[in-house]
């Protein structure tokens, strides 16, 4: 099939998509990289008037540590970020994550802001965020706010990011040196979405467990983190029991769906295992 008719926008500056999305409302889409909305428009299960390419704005590119701070914008590609020597050296989990995602020609065209707008719990950006305690710039035309990623997904397909709003930014605290991390995922094949996975960043001291996070891809109806998984495991030493332990608290908060990568015992049986892979990852990794 092909898209239905449509009127293409390419706002030179962020004010000017802003506006394009208040005037449009409803009948305006927003293109990033394309890879989600494209096939979709295709299929016509979208069908906009009007297409807004934040192709061309530049302010919403680039990748800079502020202060204690990492900031990304959000139409920079997954492939900036795997090259970012400012991600290598500051917050290698998303250099980790970014790798794993799909392939390489989708890399160079697939954003990081769009991957996360869309709020496809399949998507590894999510889970990414989560363990990252990140927080996003959502830009409307009264101004902006700055939204915890904890907290922003709120079902497949529905994040707080609100009608003539634009994701603009990214912004991760730097890690803390010394700090253990790990997104270890399972797919059929390169290029799909993960059967399931698992982002966990942590920190040591005295030998426990001082600092966790541990979130959860492709298992729900958004990303999802372990809390209790990540409580069991404060102010512990990070042995094979307390791993196990953690597994399975967070196959516990599960809720997968069927489809051709597994029934819903084997995704969740995945993502404990995932979660066990993670946190010995994190663990040799925070011991270097």
């Amino acid at each position: 099939m092909i898209p239905r008719p449509f009127e293409y926008h390419a706002p030179r500056s962020l004010s000017e998509a802003l506006s394009l999305l208040n005037e449009h409302g409803e009948t305006a889409k927003l293109l990033a990289g394309g890879h989600s909305l494209l096939p979709m428009m295709k299929l016509r299960f979208a069908e906009p008037g009007h297409l807004i390419d934040l192709g061309k704005l530049p302010e919403l590119k680039g990748i800079r540590e502020v202060g204690n701070e990492i900031r990304i914008g959000a139409m920079t590609t997954e492939n900036e970020l795997i090259w970012s020597t400012v991600l290598q050296e500051k917050c290698p989990l998303l250099v980790e994550g970014a790798r794993q995602i799909s392939d390489p020609q989708v890399r160079y065209r697939g954003t990081i802001g769009g991957d996360i707008s869309h709020g496809d719990p399949g998507n590894d950006h999510p889970a990414l965020m989560i363990a990252l305690d990140a927080s996003f710039v959502l830009a409307g035309e009264h101004g902006e706010r700055v939204v915890p990623a904890d907290g922003f997904f709120l079902g497949t397909y529905m994040t707080q990011l609100e009608a003539g709003e634009i994701m603009t930014g990214i912004r991760i605290p730097v890690p803390a040196p010394g700090s253990g991390y790990c997104y270890a995922k399972l797919k059929r094949k390169t290029g799909d979405f993960a059967t399931a996975a698992t982002a966990v960043t942590l920190r040591l001291q005295g030998g426990n467990v001082s600092d966790v996070r541990i979130a959860l891809t492709n298992v729900g109806q958004t990303a999802l983190r372990a809390t209790d998984a990540e409580q069991s495991l404060l102010g512990k030493p990070l042995d094979e029991a307390a791993i196990d332990a953690a597994a399975r608290l967070a196959m516990g908060i599960c809720e997968p769906a069927e489809d051709l990568r597994g029934d819903i015992e084997y995704k969740t049986a995945m993502a404990g295992e995932m979660t066990r892979r993670a946190l010995r990852t994190s663990l040799t990794r925070a011991r270097q």
